[in-house]
């Protein structure tokens, strides 16, 4: 559903927080510390601000339960939806966060990507590339456009740094839930698919992985896994389209 000019201005404060709770995760985030620890400093986050989590409870057909945790850890080989746990960071690690939550009425979702401790090239490479990713969608997300023009450009990237690029999960909608009409894949054609218009919100949300482009998925039903056991990243922001330019409300500071 398309947003009005005041409903983008309502949706700032959750892109304001979220952002900030990233940041915050960053900043924690470090070698000995559990999954776990940073989800309930989250969570804490969430309390403290009067905000509410749209992952907790969260149980889609493909999950196995209903989500556990206030954010998706994802570390290594790891893509997207990894559950909070006792897993304890590693030096090197490459850790993804994504988090979502409502604020006065309205949803905002960010992920991070980064190594934890000490950075190898091959893994910075990987994070490098897949940011770049996000902001060449953010350039092409314009009123007048189409889908299929951010969904080249964030493919282009990826494609040519060689790196697996799979569509079945991507950017999507933001507004009064998580998840909303339309679906913003990682790879396409130009000038192709749904129309840009005013007043649309949306996350974009590029994902790579090092090796091929085919996933497994954990018994836990959440955990997606790149198949050949290579490195992956992940990074998005929400973003409004207007006549007056592109709104990148997750903009960390």
């Amino acid at each position: 559903m398309l947003k009005s000019r005041s409903d983008v201005t309502a949706m700032r404060p959750a892109g304001k927080f979220v952002a900030g709770v990233l940041s915050s995760l960053r900043d924690v985030a470090k070698v000995g510390m559990t999954l776990q620890a940073l989800n309930d400093h989250a969570h804490r986050m969430i309390d403290d601000a009067g905000a509410h989590s749209v992952y907790l409870g969260y149980h889609p057909s493909f999950g196995a339960i209903p989500y556990p945790g206030v954010l998706c850890t994802s570390v290594n080989d790891a893509a997207l939806h990894g559950l909070p746990s006792p897993y304890v960071l590693q030096d090197g690690d490459v850790l993804s966060i994504d988090f979502a939550a409502q604020v006065q009425g309205w949803v905002a979702d960010s992920a991070i990507t980064f190594q934890v401790g000490s950075t190898t090239l091959e893994a910075q490479r990987l994070i490098d590339t897949t940011e770049r990713a996000l902001h060449a969608g953010i350039a092409a997300a314009k009123v007048g456009g189409r889908m299929g023009d951010i969904s080249a450009a964030i493919g282009e990237v990826g494609h040519r740094a060689g790196y697996g690029i799979n569509t079945d999960f991507g950017g999507h909608g933001v507004g009064r839930t998580m998840h909303e009409d339309p679906h913003v894949p990682n790879d396409g054609r130009r000038r192709s698919g749904h129309k840009l218009q005013d007043g649309l919100v949306i996350a974009i949300e590029p994902w790579f992985m090092a090796g091929g482009d085919e996933y497994v998925v954990d018994p836990d039903g959440w955990t997606i896994r790149s198949a050949d056991g290579s490195l992956a990243a992940h990074f998005e922001h929400t973003v409004a389209l207007t006549k007056d330019g592109t709104v990148v409300l997750t903009a960390r500071d």
